[in-house]
């Protein structure tokens, strides 16, 4: 049996390589964007923000999935700054990109995810909400707040055989870091430094991340539930002394 899933932000980053690597395992995906990709996906244009249009969309990818197993919740903004350095509209869209956007995809799929014998719901979090990170407060807030839905979503929902995780990224070298570094002052630097945070000396990859959110969303994971996984190169759970 093809497994069938939907996984928003899926036209590039994390998102896309997640979708490739679901595929390559043989299951049918439905990649929502507002530029989705092509074959051998099912592209669906959708802003995440827009109730009615997710709701229209994942009524479209069960039709033409036949059906919906898994969800991975990855569209995502970016945002800086510590609380003093973004206006009450910069937080708002991030909470509603970062939050309410899993919140009303995850609400429209419930209906088919109950009818699967495999449902599984993953969330895209971040190293940002269990570690103090300078200069993201709003990000950090955000992401924290995914931490704590996805445990209350995967105590609400277990009963039902849905079980739901999410996974916690380190700095990834996606497109949306290689913007920040394009805008820094020294991207070589600022490269250097994001290296150095991370005990491995380098940057998570989206296929390494894409790899977790595979095997949460999988049958293998089948006992999993209410768990964050971490793919941060270290950075959460290590201490090392300063290399001299």
């Amino acid at each position: 049996m093809s497994l069938k899933a939907i996984v928003t932000g899926g036209g590039a980053g994390i998102g896309l390589a997640t979708a490739t690597l679901l595929v390559e395992r043989g299951m049918k995906v439905a990649c929502f964007d507002i530029n989705p990709p092509g074959d051998p996906f099912i592209g669906i244009k959708v802003d995440v923000t827009d109730d009615v249009g997710v709701r229209a969309a994942v009524a479209e990818a069960a039709e033409r999935l036949g059906g919906i197993d898994i969800v991975v919740n990855n569209a995502g903004i970016g945002a800086q700054g510590t609380v003093a350095d973004n206006p009450d509209s910069e937080w708002q869209k991030a909470f509603d990109v970062n939050v309410f956007g899993m919140v009303r995809v995850t609400r429209a799929a419930l209906p088919y995810l109950r009818k699967s014998e495999h449902a599984a719901v993953v969330n895209t979090c971040s190293i940002a909400a269990t570690a103090g990170l300078p200069n993201r407060a709003l990000y950090s807030a955000t992401k924290g707040a995914v931490l704590s839905l996805t445990l209350a979503m995967a105590a609400d929902h277990v009963r039902e055989g849905i079980r739901v995780n999410c996974v916690n990224p380190g700095t990834a070298d996606t497109p949306w870091v290689g913007r920040l570094l394009d805008a820094a002052d020294d991207p070589v630097a600022e490269r250097k430094a994001l290296n150095a945070r991370q005990p491995m000396g380098r940057l998570v990859s989206a296929q390494e991340v894409a790899a977790a959110i595979a095997y949460l969303a999988g049958p293998e994971a089948g006992a999993t539930t209410g768990t964050s996984l971490a793919v941060d190169g270290g950075m959460q759970g290590l201490r090392l002394r300063p290399v001299n």
